[in-house]
């Protein structure tokens, strides 16, 4: 791994040559430099602002692939660009390791897609980046405690907030998902995040007794319910891109047949994240 000090200063580096116009941040008050400020950084990739001071300072031991990926997307990194930043972070690329990286080409595909709930996950199903509508859909995954990103771990371990499913849903979910992480940890049977997700994930006995079974499969597509606190029930189908070289999954949610969640996936794709039942004024 690369000193951290190297990864800090690439990181101010790329912070300052970025035109804070090209991402939404209209040019204000007077600038002492140029670029992105540390706390416009923060947000658009979804982290503290300590925490990026901590990164840029060189005190941050091992930041995460998925915070890498995070501030890649924030900063409009290159594909090249992307991979060094991981590799200075001590993820380099490793065939038996889960790819967490997401190309540009992918994100190119999700901003085309903006009127869909989507997000992508590697696979062992750690949310790696979505767009406005699933965070208006499904909550603000960088809300306080949405810290825990992975789906297998909310489900077996937590919860999935706002999602309904019938009895027969959750357990075709739950035995879709294991199955499918089953599949992972025979592709990447030396990545050490995986062994420790699957030992963290037998704590729950359903868990154990659906890994007991080593059902192996892919999960694809499933029916939910999302019970949103303004718009009330939304009906969704989910279905699931893999991507051929990276092993991301693309999961792009849709209004069901004869519901009336189209429409309400419209409203919230205009209020996005505002609190609809706070008062004018």
């Amino acid at each position: 791994m690369v000193g951290m000090n190297e990864l800090g200063a690439a990181l101010r580096a790329w912070r300052d040559r970025l035109d804070p116009a090209t991402v939404g941040h209209a040019h204000g008050s007077p600038r002492r430099v140029p670029g992105l400020r540390r706390t416009e950084l923060a947000t658009l990739a979804g982290i503290s602002v300590e925490y990026v001071v901590r990164l840029e300072q060189g005190r941050v031991a091992t930041p995460s692939a998925q915070v890498c990926s995070s501030l890649a997307r924030a900063l409009r990194l290159s594909d090249d660009e992307h991979a060094h930043l991981l590799r200075m972070a001590g993820h380099a690329a490793d065939p038996s390791r889960v790819p967490r990286m997401i190309p540009g080409s992918l994100y190119r595909i999700v901003d085309q897609l903006a009127g869909s709930p989507l997000a992508v996950y590697d696979a062992t199903w750690q949310l790696l980046h979505w767009n406005a509508l699933f965070a208006a859909t499904f909550g603000d995954p960088t809300a306080p405690g949405g810290e825990e990103r992975n789906i297998l771990v909310r489900q077996f371990l937590g919860e999935l907030p706002r999602i309904r499913q019938t009895a027969a849903e959750r357990a075709a979910f739950e035995e879709s998902l294991v199955a499918d992480l089953r599949a992972t940890t025979g592709r990447y049977p030396g990545d050490p995040e995986l062994a420790a997700l699957v030992a963290r994930l037998g704590a729950s006995p359903r868990f154990a007794e659906l890994w007991g079974r080593r059902a192996v499969g892919g999960h694809r597509s499933a029916h939910k319910r999302v019970q949103h606190p303004d718009v009330g029930d939304i009906a969704l189908a989910s279905d699931i891109l893999t991507t051929q070289d990276t092993d991301l999954r693309l999961v792009v949610y849709t209004p069901q047949p004869g519901t009336d969640a189209g429409s309400k996936l419209e409203l919230l794709a205009t209020v996005g994240l505002q609190d609809m039942s706070a008062s004018p004024g």
